[in-house]
């Protein structure tokens, strides 16, 4: 099955970038610990990652893939060529001064990102907010252009370079976190395990990594057009004008970009109100962390590989060949998260504490994020879902149908947070931010649902016989699997008294042996099946 051949490699190269991540994390934790510094990186991470899926990754993967990919089949390679350079200038000239003007508003704007951090009597988190995100601004422009070209590679089917280049963004942080804490006299094993660690200059570290997004953007933008050079695809820009393959992509992107990023916008909907508490932001980034691991690895790359899929079958008039994808898309991406979700509602607390107990970053934090992660993990097969059902919409050509659900999701969202963080702060003022995470979840599933009737009332949605007699068989699977590794939130103490008092080294071990203990499950009730594993990748 080649969509699972595209994906697994999507899918490899992501958690590649994901495992990297976390030790980029690892280390932010251990040196900034939740505390103003490190939430005010937090948000400078986040704000131009909402602008760069919104412009880029959702616009160009809803639009601009099935635009592309018709031009180069129906009028051929230079038509398309010629469409990329259209786009592509228009493109620079809009984002650089929507770059430009951010940097310039920031002090006013930061109102709006975290409006609770203008409240605080010392002003600390709110100054280095705003110093923070005119630094990292240029990152989107400089990723929408690499998203792009990410986007014409996979309409080639050249899926590796495009899902390589956020590795880079982790290396380059990994590298400025090594040498930073290498200057302050802070080794790498002390931050890797549970040793307590001194840290002095927490802004220098702060500003370091902010600088290194930045340069992390170009770098990736440089891989990718080299890619693309490899590729045959020369790109140059010309006068921007707007060209009807311009307007079209206008048309069709912008409710895309929104329908595609509203997990991200919901995200930010949340930081804006978890501002109001301290380090209820750097709370969510940790836990948001835990669960975007499967919805990367899983959900994006299926979204990646199906959407072109399902564009050029539709293009053929291959209905039943496109419901077939989209059926066994259901039943992989539903049989790689459900066991995902399972283990973060039954130990989240051995797994943050595992990762990021350490340095700055204590118990109480620890706590706070686990409870958050419960939160999220009921909605990570919602959010998988939405990955999956969007592009059913966008191979032909309907990006306002997901916004419509999307702009209902984000409603639901600020709604339900808002009445959820402020009643929880009366009774748990240090939990209130896990009514944002319960409120994303509830707002995700909402979404799913609606874009699930929909796609299966418009026939691009029909579960076949196979889909109807796996997915129980996973359930099964998944209940087995959690109830092992639900042993190991019990005697988390007694695990890692086993192995060196190193947690982390413990939580890598359960870690494993709950996904062997689901594959034999799996493949016990017929949920995963050799032969097909093996005839899919090309055996």
């Amino acid at each position: 099955m080649r969509l699972l051949r595209s994906s697994a490699v999507v899918g490899g190269f992501t958690m590649g970038s994901r495992i990297l991540g976390f030790v980029r994390d690892i280390f932010i934790a251990a040196v900034l610990g939740t505390g103003p510094v490190a939430e005010a990186f937090f948000v400078a991470l986040r704000f131009p990652n909402l602008f760069r899926r919104l412009f880029a990754e959702g616009a160009f993967n809803a639009a601009f893939v099935p635009m592309y990919a018709r031009t180069l089949e129906q009028d051929g390679r230079e038509t398309a060529l010629a469409l990329l350079r259209e786009i592509l200038s228009v493109m620079v000239m809009v984002l650089s001064v929507f770059v430009v003007v951010s940097m310039i508003v920031m002090p006013w704007l930061m109102y709006v990102i975290a409006p609770g951090f203008g409240m605080d009597e010392d002003g600390q988190r709110f100054s280095l907010a705003v110093i923070f995100t005119q630094i990292t601004m240029p990152y989107i422009l400089l990723m929408s252009i690499t998203a792009m070209m990410g986007g014409v590679l996979n309409s080639h089917d050249r899926f590796v370079v495009a899902a390589a280049a956020p590795i880079i963004l982790n290396i380059v942080l990994i590298s400025i976190l090594a040498w930073s804490m290498n200057r302050a006299g802070i080794g790498l094993a002390e931050a890797l395990t549970n040793e307590p660690v001194e840290v002095a200059g927490a802004q220098r570290f702060g500003l370091y990594l902010c600088i290194g997004v930045t340069i992390s953007g170009l770098l990736q933008g440089l891989f990718l057009y080299a890619g693309c050079r490899r590729l045959g695809v020369k790109l140059s820009l010309i006068r921007p004008r707007l060209t009807p393959g311009v307007k079209r992509l206008v048309v069709l992107g912008v409710p895309g970009a929104i329908a595609a990023g509203v997990t991200q916008i919901n995200i930010i909907v949340s930081q804006q109100i978890a501002s109001f508490q301290d380090g209820a932001v750097a709370l969510l980034y940790y836990a948001d962390r835990l669960y975007q691991l499967p919805l990367g690895v899983i959900g994006i790359a299926m979204g990646v590989a199906l959407l072109p899929t399902l564009t050029k079958r539709l293009r053929a008039d291959d209905t039943q060949g496109a419901a077939n994808a989209m059926n066994r898309a259901l039943e992989i991406s539903m049989a790689l998260t459900l066991p995902a979700a399972m283990a973060m509602l039954v130990m989240p607390n051995f797994l943050v504490s595992g990762l990021f107990q350490r340095g700055e970053f204590d118990a109480s934090d620890a706590l706070g994020t686990a409870l958050a992660v419960q939160a999220f993990a009921v909605g990570l097969p919602a959010f998988v879902l939405i990955k999956v059902f969007a592009p059913g919409f966008f191979a032909r050509e309907d990006t306002k149908t997901p916004m419509r659900f999307a702009a209902t999701s984000m409603m639901v969202n600020v709604v339900a947070g808002v009445a959820m963080f402020w009643g929880i702060r009366q009774l748990f003022p240090d939990f209130a931010h896990v009514g944002l995470a319960a409120a994303t979840s509830f707002a995700g599933w909402i979404n799913a649902v609606l874009l699930m009737r929909a796609l299966r009332k418009d026939g691009g949605l029909d579960p076949d016989a196979r889909l109807k007699d796996r997915m129980p068989r996973v359930a099964l699977a998944v209940i087995g699997m959690g109830i092992v590794v639900g042993l190991a939130e019990v005697f988390a103490s007694d695990l890692t008294a086993l192995f060196f008092n190193v947690k982390l080294l413990a939580l890598i071990v359960v870690t494993g042996a709950g996904t062997a203990v689901y594959g034999v499950l799996a493949i016990v009730t017929g949920a995963l099946r050799p032969s097909e594993i093996l005839d899919s990748v090309g055996r």
